[in-house]
């Protein structure tokens, strides 16, 4: 009997959870790409608060890795028609960035005569 109350449970949550995500996406604060999720509050705020925000949320600010999570991001800088921090800094190196996290950035897709470290890379 507890297994199939278990049972129960989890298909509740993962019905709630369905539903959540459906009124997120509707009201576009999520998207997804290769199994992660991407969502925005879509408040604006400065870059230190972004990495805070995201870090309280159980995430991290985005960084990303391949042309899919390159779209979901876009996804919301086209819906709120502004730009969107990336989780990546400029290294000792001028010109050269890495993650957050000191990690080379392996993926980068760049406009012409990017990344400048002016904010429109």
């Amino acid at each position: 009997l507890a297994g199939t109350e278990n049972g129960d449970i989890i298909r509740q949550l993962e019905y709630r959870i369905s539903r959540l995500e459906g009124v997120l996406r509707l009201n576009k604060m999520i998207t997804e790409s290769g199994g992660k999720i991407f969502a925005t509050n879509g408040k604006k705020a400065d870059f230190d608060a972004t990495v805070e925000k995201c870090k309280e949320a159980g995430g991290s600010i985005a960084a990303p890795r391949n042309p899919g999570e390159n779209d979901a991001i876009l996804y919301f800088v086209k819906y709120f028609n502004t730009y969107a921090y990336l989780g990546i800094k400029q290294s000792f190196i001028p010109g050269k960035f890495q993650l957050l996290n000191g990690a080379p950035v392996s993926y980068t897709n760049w406009y012409s005569n990017e990344p400048s470290g002016k904010g429109e890379e």
